[in-house]
């Protein structure tokens, strides 16, 4: 299975970065195959769904996220929110629509943010949250703040912080669960008409 990861930003080896690198490092020791597509491998022009050609690191990211089997997304909160740079990424996967996979669908969503205080923390996690599901994805039960006014990153990759530490490593557990149950239920979904029998004894229809 895979898992990629997006998000950071044009500085390299930002906080969120860093702190997206910690959970591909966990979903790794999970068996997972993974890749980072970091904040300066974001750095292109603004999506713009009637353009004919799109930017290599475009047609980069929409490649690694058709191929992934979970994400990991990370922003800094800029004013209260997600960066425009991140957005700009998410924007891109609109060329998925058409897709056999289309947008997120069928795939685990891990989302950290990472602010100076919890205010702009909490709500920079919350938007990257409903941009999951807008785009069909499944967002982790665990989302992560980290607040780099309490917490960083030492020369080891480790969060200075072992409960966000402790975090970190649990939603990439999650990402990778999730992919894991979703490819041995896969054929059983795909089937047309199947019927499974549901816990309360009924019969439901298998999609």
């Amino acid at each position: 299975m895979k898992v990629v990861g997006i998000g950071g930003s044009p500085r390299p080896d930002s906080t969120a970065e860093r702190a997206l690198r910690v959970v591909l490092t966990a979903a790794e020791r999970q068996g997972a195959e993974v890749s980072l597509i970091g904040g300066a491998e974001l750095v292109m022009p603004l999506y713009d769904p009637r353009a004919e050609i799109r930017s290599p690191r475009a047609l980069r990211l929409v490649s690694e996220v058709a191929a992934a089997d979970g994400l990991v997304l990370a922003s800094p909160a800029y004013h209260g929110s997600i960066s425009g740079l991140v957005k700009n990424a998410l924007d891109h996967v609109e060329e998925l629509r058409d897709d056999a996979r289309p947008y997120f669908s069928g795939r685990a969503i891990g989302s950290l943010s990472v602010a100076q205080g919890w205010q702009g923390g909490v709500s920079t996690l919350a938007a990257l949250r409903d941009v999951t599901h807008a785009l069909r994805g499944w967002p982790t039960p665990l989302g992560v703040v980290v607040n780099s006014a309490s917490a960083g990153f030492g020369p080891d990759g480790k969060c200075t912080d072992p409960h966000i530490q402790s975090q970190l490593e649990t939603m990439a557990a999650q990402v990778v669960d999730f992919a894991r149950m979703h490819a041995l239920a896969t054929p059983v979904r795909d089937a047309p008409g199947v019927e499974a029998l549901s816990s309360a004894g009924g019969r439901r229809r298998a999609w």
